[in-house]
């Protein structure tokens, strides 16, 4: 009698907990959901209550076994885009796999998802795709992008990235293709700052394509029409953004990537007062570069007043990159104006001066210089200006020639030359060329990865990566947290410093201006500490109450890759326990 009483109510018991679980996912669907399958490592338990016992193999496998066979499949692969689609492949299978995978060997596979093997994937996107990822909006959508939005499983959304892409990093007009930017850069605010997956939410605007060659491909993915550059444009990206904040919330952080360097910055100056938005290509591209100029001057022992840099481009990064230095010398009591004297750039049209002939954009005015004699070419500038750093921008491949590198290395005991244009095949130069001609001498950074460069003398040198994931992670981070609404260029001065002090003398001595990539999760968690902290004594913050111990409050947030239990929450009675108890 006692024994049936208990199995009763051991019955009743099990029959609540179900009814839970029932009201979840379960069986087959959850194993297809990236967010909830754990493949192999489904509990016994789990796998009977869950109903997917006998779907699986019977082994239990640890998730250190599963990301090891992962990570031996992908030692046996030498294509980087196949890399590629192997990496994104995990992902859509198996999301705390994926991270673990990339986190645990960031510095391998930050270029196979990001920068350069991303740029390859984007040209490639519609003869390799196999599942969408992230939100396709479309001209033809105007008037419903409210709607396109509520289709978004998540309804917590923190980070958007969107692109139009019109102009996906050196590679130019790559359309509907260009969803593989967003998608990469939304996994390193998860591998580097641990912002939870679900929270971001990668977008692309299709208005058309300029790209001929794409309008031709049966295997394109986008509108089969030349951009649409009118009004109706405008009014797209306006309804976008009121419909992202009245979903998501005002704090919700919108970042623009790879806009055409004219929407670039019309879409800055138009959105940053009224949303919680920055533009990395010029801000974040800025920050990162800064911070090397400032790790530089360790080396070189000269404050940034005293640098006098020409740019090779002219457009949205080095604008970017310039309006910053700026800012960081009058922070040293420098005017701007002359500031912005010790700054030139040099674009396909020559030299910004007074008295070209080739129109100049607007936002290039700032920099304009009277004619300083006779350059016909970026060595003749060189030679003109005498810069103590270059820093190319231009996308268009190795121009910083022998002659410019030996130039720079003959006015300056350390030239700091900075080729930041991505891909790789467009980089304004190598870093075995840049150490080999200077002997050594130079301080070199890069938009891509280049592996270590060893002089004739046995000399070793690990170039700097000038990543803007060293950046946007950090400052993503910070500002969600913090409840910033408004993003000032301020947040990436700071943001700069905060890198820059990261950097090591030995770092230093080795080559290096930015600390390892391998260490890169810690380097955005003391950035995004440094930017709480500064926008919260600014007055940006709108998170309350303040935290006291910030350094705790950002490190409490940070998502894992551990996986969860899908076990249900059971527990005794203590009451009926009691009665049972006395009953026998």
């Amino acid at each position: 009698m006692l024994s049936q009483l208990r199995n009763t109510l051991s019955l009743r018991a099990c029959a609540s907990v179900c009814r839970l679980v029932h009201t979840k996912e379960k069986g087959k669907p959850l194993m297809l959901n990236p967010r909830t399958n754990k493949g192999m490592a489904f509990s016994l338990q789990e796998r009977q209550i869950l109903g997917i016992h006998g779907l699986l193999p019977p082994k239990v496998e640890t998730q250190e076994i599963q990301a090891m066979r992962f990570q031996n499949n992908l030692k046996k692969m030498t294509d980087p885009l196949q890399k590629y689609i192997y990496l994104m492949g995990i992902q859509e299978r198996n999301e705390r796999l994926f991270y673990r995978v990339l986190m645990e060997d960031i510095e391998e596979l930050m270029p196979i998802v990001y920068t350069p093997t991303v740029g390859l994937a984007c040209t490639q996107y519609g003869h390799i795709f196999r599942r969408p990822k992230g939100l396709f909006i479309s001209i033809r959508d105007k008037g419903h992008i409210r709607s396109i939005l509520d289709n978004w499983p998540e309804t917590n959304v923190a980070a958007v990235v969107v692109t139009d892409g019109e102009r996906i990093l050196g590679l130019g007009d790559l359309g509907v293709y260009g969803m593989g930017i967003p998608v990469g850069k939304l996994c390193l605010y998860t591998a580097c700052a641990g912002i939870r997956p679900e929270k971001c939410l990668p977008v692309v605007i299709d208005v058309g394509t300029d790209n001929e060659t794409l309008l031709k491909d049966p295997f394109y993915m986008g509108l089969y029409q030349n951009r649409d550059r009118s009004q109706a444009y405008d009014d797209l990206i306006d309804e976008f953004m009121e419909a992202v904040v009245g979903k998501y919330g005002q704090n919700t952080l919108i970042q623009f990537e790879d806009f055409g360097n004219h929407n670039a910055f019309r879409f800055l100056r138009k959105y940053r007062e009224k949303y919680c938005t920055f533009n990395d290509d010029i801000q974040g591209t800025a920050s990162v570069a800064l911070a090397g100029l400032l790790a530089a001057q360790k080396a070189v022992g000269k404050p940034i007043t005293e640098h006098r840099v020409l740019f090779l481009g002219a457009g949205e990064a080095a604008l970017g990159i310039a309006n910053l230095i700026v800012m960081a010398m009058m922070e040293t009591g420098m005017t701007q104006m002359e500031a912005r004297q010790r700054i030139w750039m040099y674009d396909k049209d020559g030299l910004l001066v007074k008295d070209r002939s080739q129109k100049m954009d607007s936002n290039q005015e700032a920099f304009i210089h009277d004619n300083p004699g006779n350059v016909q070419s970026f060595l003749d500038a060189v030679r003109t200006i005498k810069p103590t750093a270059i820093i190319g921008v231009a996308g268009a491949g190795p121009l910083f020639t022998h002659d410019v590198i030996k130039s720079m290395a003959s006015l300056n005991e350390r030239p700091i030359i900075f080729a930041l244009s991505n891909p790789t095949n467009k980089a304004e130069c190598t870093a075995e060329d840049a150490y080999a001609l200077t002997d050594g001498r130079c301080l070199f950074a890069s938009g891509s990865p280049f592996g270590p460069v060893t002089l004739r003398d046995g000399r070793v040198f690990t170039p700097g990566q000038g990543n803007n994931a060293y950046i946007f992670p950090g400052v993503a981070l910070a500002v969600i947290l913090s409840g910033v609404r408004h993003i000032s260029d301020t947040v990436f001065l700071e943001a700069a410093k905060a890198l820059a002090e990261q950097l090591t003398d030995a770092e230093l001595e080795k080559g290096r201006l930015y600390p390892p990539l391998s260490n890169i999760r810690e380097v955005s968690m003391r950035m995004a500490v440094k930017l709480v902290e500064y926008v919260y004594s600014k007055g940006m913050a709108f998170y309350y109450p303040e935290p006291l111990n910030k350094e705790g409050f950002v490190r409490a947030t940070v998502w894992n890759t551990d996986y969860d239990s899908f076990m249900p929450d059971t527990y005794d009675w203590p009451a009926l326990c009691s009665k049972l108890n006395t009953v026998i």
